[in-house]
């Protein structure tokens, strides 16, 4: 399929020439106004939209990226599609093998400014290459060649994310967007509760009784049960499932996120009198064996395994937690524990306010000196095509020739991808999976989920199971609409690139902060250790920070 553009173009030639056949009594003037040789300049434009341009960037294997037979990086199924469709050639100036490798290689191509023609970024090495002069500004590029369609797609959020990427007014990168309206939910034993005869949890100290009471009683009998499950990143965004940060909300405490101090400025959420209030509440647990001992030591992964083997029935999560949990709730086709998904609870009577970033930590940057930096943009105009509105012959982008899934997972080949930057899936999706009407699906995100979540319902998968916990009635996403619409969440007032003092200093307040949150939790040192990180906290750089975050809160209002 040709790209929006190129068919635009089509349309107006021949709309042109309806019109000339159709004005055949015009002047001889005119007619000879037609008749005129074409300008080397008008010739050579018309080269340039038919031609196929070549783009260069670099990419980072997968594991879990499977090439079909006789294909590779150099040449897929993928990259021949863009090309095919519109006219763009993707090489690649080297492969990483992995995330850490990627990392390294891009950094030593930024120090020797040998960089492709278009690279994922960080947010500082953003601000890094646009001061110094190494990248494009594309704002005029990015203005004519994106289609209509790609400028209101990166618009959902009302620009915020296209502002993180503007520098004085240009725009020097294309941001890798995603919803950042991905909230954490509570996933507990349903058949525990049962068996217990214990409420479904409201409250954190409804929480509370039935972590200690799944402990105490071991429902799975296990012979080793502990109340919720914590492994060792636990305030960390990237960690999914297992994680604290939802604990922490629920005590209206937040893990570094710049918030409103109620004076005009901005306030880190680490040293606020909340997170001690949360940390006694889990150090009370440990105290209780709540919570596994070894919890600093083990990854999601590690400490999941006590949840498929009954050990613990309680876990904080985001949207995509049942998928991990199925590894343990479906056994040989069978459903063998029960979960459930709830709000995060809160401590009080005021409603929790879920934790969201900006929705966008990476940005896909120009070289200053691409020769066809229109080609970086016609890749974005079809990437976002071919997850709105694909034709059959476009699941080539997602699962390769064979336009059929097999698990290679072909869509990391896209070398361009961006996501939506909100969804109504809440809305949609329990509804469609209740009602069984297809009709209201509107995305192919939906339909996929759909056809997912079915397959549970009618027994012919039961490997669905998870998706029916996600995307189902009373599934994660079915709280989304409530979340959204009372605005119980609460979102990162800062999305600058990092402050002078935030890129030296940060990851040694991250180190005395885990490392003073951790002591608290496993009952090493008093609560009250934590007043005391407050002052270190604010001495080793914080007060600097908050100084430099402020500045910019104030230039960018």
């Amino acid at each position: 399929m040709k790209s929006s553009k190129f068919l635009l173009s089509v349309a107006l030639v021949l709309c042109m020439a309806l019109t000339a056949c159709g004005n055949s009594n015009n002047n001889e003037g005119t007619k000879e106004a037609e008749k005129k040789p074409e300008t080397a300049q008008q010739q050579g434009q018309k080269e340039d939209e038919n031609q196929v341009v070549e783009v260069s960037t670099v990419s980072q294997s997968d594991q879990y990226l499977k090439f079909d037979e006789g294909e590779s990086f150099e040449k897929n199924a993928v990259y021949d599609a863009y090309e095919k469709d519109v006219g763009v050639k993707i090489t690649n100036k080297w492969i990483a093998a992995d995330d850490p490798q990627f990392k390294e290689k891009l950094k030593m191509t930024i120090a020797s400014n040998d960089l492709p023609d278009f690279v994922k970024v960080n947010a500082t090495q953003l601000k890094e290459l646009t001061e110094a002069d190494m990248i494009m500004d594309i704002t005029d590029v990015y203005d004519k060649n994106a289609t209509d369609e790609t400028k209101k797609f990166l618009m959902m959020d009302g620009g915020m994310q296209i502002k993180t990427a503007t520098f004085d007014g240009k725009l020097m990168g294309i941001p890798a967007s995603y919803n950042p309206y991905q909230y954490q939910y509570l996933f507990v034993r349903t058949d525990w509760l049962k068996k217990l005869n214990l409420p479904e949890p409201k409250t954190m100290a409804d929480l509370l009784t039935i972590a200690e009471a799944f402990k105490t009683k071991d429902p799975g009998g296990s012979g080793k049960a502990y109340g919720i499950a914590v492994s060792k990143n636990p305030f960390s965004i990237d960690t999914g499932v297992t994680g604290l940060r939802a604990f922490l909300n629920g005590y209206h405490a937040y893990e570094n996120l710049w918030m409103e101090d109620g004076n005009g400025g901005l306030m880190n959420s680490d040293i606020q009198p909340q997170v001690k209030d949360a940390l006694k509440a889990l150090q009370d647990m440990f105290k209780k064996g709540l919570i596994d001992p070894e919890f600093t030591v083990k990854d999601a992964d590690k400490e999941s395994e006590l949840i498929y083997n009954n050990n613990i029935g309680l876990v904080f999560g985001a949207s995509w937690t049942p998928a991990q949990l199925a590894k343990g709730a479906v056994v040989n086709g069978k459903v063998v524990q029960e979960w459930g998904v709830y709000p995060i609870p809160s401590v009080d009577a005021n409603p929790t306010l879920n934790q969201i970033g900006i929705g966008v930590d990476d940005y896909y940057v120009i070289n200053k000196n691409a020769k066809h930096p229109e080609g970086v943009i016609r890749l974005l105009n079809q990437y976002i095509v071919t997850q709105q509105h694909p034709t059959e012959e476009q699941k080539v982008y997602e699962y390769g020739k064979d336009l059929i899934e097999k698990g290679a997972n072909y869509w990391l080949l896209n070398p361009l991808r961006v996501s939506r930057q909100l969804d109504n899936n809440g809305e949609i999706l329990p509804k469609a999976i209740e009602t069984k009407d297809t009709s209201i699906l509107e995305t192919k995100d939906q339909k996929t989920r759909y056809e997912r979540a079915m397959k549970y319902v009618d027994g012919s998968d039961m490997n669905m199971w998870w998706e029916y916990l996600i995307s189902g009635p009373k599934g994660a996403v079915s709280y989304n609409p409530q979340i959204q619409q009372n605005k119980e969440y609460l979102q990162d007032k800062f999305y600058g690139a990092p402050t002078s003092t935030m890129a030296e200093r940060k990851e040694l307040l991250t180190k005395k902060r885990d490392e003073v949150y951790f002591k608290i939790i496993m009952n090493q040192v008093s609560v009250d250790e934590f007043d005391k990180f407050v002052g270190e906290w604010k001495k080793l750089g914080g007060d600097d920070i908050t100084k430099e975050v402020n500045e910019w809160y104030k230039a960018s209002k």
